[in-house]
């Protein structure tokens, strides 16, 4: 585990700062931003492939598609919908004015077919954030604390955190207040650890779990951003703080209704996953 650590960290932060200052590339650029986060699933392939040769028994690599298509169903709906809680959430909060031209002052079509569009973006882009969740949440998470589930997740939250720091520092993420941006940003990453957990076990597939880190990315956070931050100026932090609530509503669904295991279980030792 310490090498996977070191490469995924080192391997990200290093190519990070070259690529920024180096070669001068945008923070927002996928030339910067591909070979730094898919660096926790190449660590994962080069430590189970030639330190610990393992191997992938336990890496949850199948689809599954017909055993798990209800978590596949969820991992693609469920972003859209915590956006529209948040945004209902900031209307209901004075904070956001919605312009809605549908009729009965629904969602017009324009809307519509750019959430669509996000939303195909996401199923497309999919085996772009397996680089990331097959890191994290297959291989770092089933390995922390024995896999129990709760404080496994935590601590990979905490950890998937700190990795992203540095993107705050070279224009991906700008928050007025450093301080309280990362600290709002590690919760929410570590709410949406639980999420991404729970499909994980529940599909026995890290690819459900990566649609929904695509969705997170390409549908939530880039609809709360255009909404909140550049068409009311709200800033980064407030709807990350908003999104918190649903996240976190559903994280208390899946915990505390016992939704998944709270402790490794034999098939957690033998497929890297718990619950079922």
């Amino acid at each position: 585990m310490t090498a996977f650590l070191i490469i995924s960290f080192g391997g990200t932060w290093l190519w990070l700062l070259f690529a920024r200052w180096g070669l001068g590339l945008s923070a927002l650029s996928p030339l910067l931003q591909l070979p730094g986060f898919c660096m926790p699933g190449i660590a994962a392939v080069v430590v189970r492939r030639w330190i610990t040769k393992e191997g992938f028994a336990d890496a949850g690599l199948k689809l599954r598609l017909k055993a798990a298509w209800r978590y596949y169903a969820m991992a693609w709906l469920g972003p859209p919908l915590v956006a529209a809680a948040t945004l209902a959430l900031a209307a209901a909060a004075g904070l956001w004015d919605p312009d809605l031209s549908g009729p009965g002052g629904m969602p017009g079509v324009k809307e519509l077919a750019s959430v669509l569009g996000l939303m195909m973006a996401a199923l497309i882009l999919t085996p772009v954030y397996a680089g990331e969740e097959f890191g994290w949440t297959s291989y770092l998470r089933p390995r922390l604390f024995g896999g129990r589930t709760v404080p496994s997740a935590v601590a990979t939250g905490l950890i998937w955190a700190v990795w992203h720091f540095p993107l705050a520092f070279i224009g991906y993420a700008e928050f007025t207040n450093v301080v309280l941006g990362l600290a709002v940003w590690t919760l929410s990453f570590q709410l949406q650890e639980v999420t991404l957990m729970w499909l994980y076990q529940r599909s026995g597939s890290v690819w459900v779990a990566s649609l929904a880190h695509a969705g997170n990315n390409m549908v939530l956070f880039l609809i709360l951003g255009e909404m909140l931050d550049e068409a009311e100026g709200l800033g980064a932090v407030t709807p990350m703080l908003l999104v918190l609530v649903p996240l976190a509503a559903i994280c208390l669904w899946i915990v505390g209704g016992r939704r998944v295991s709270l402790r490794q279980t034999d098939r957690d030792k033998s497929a890297g996953l718990s619950g079922g």
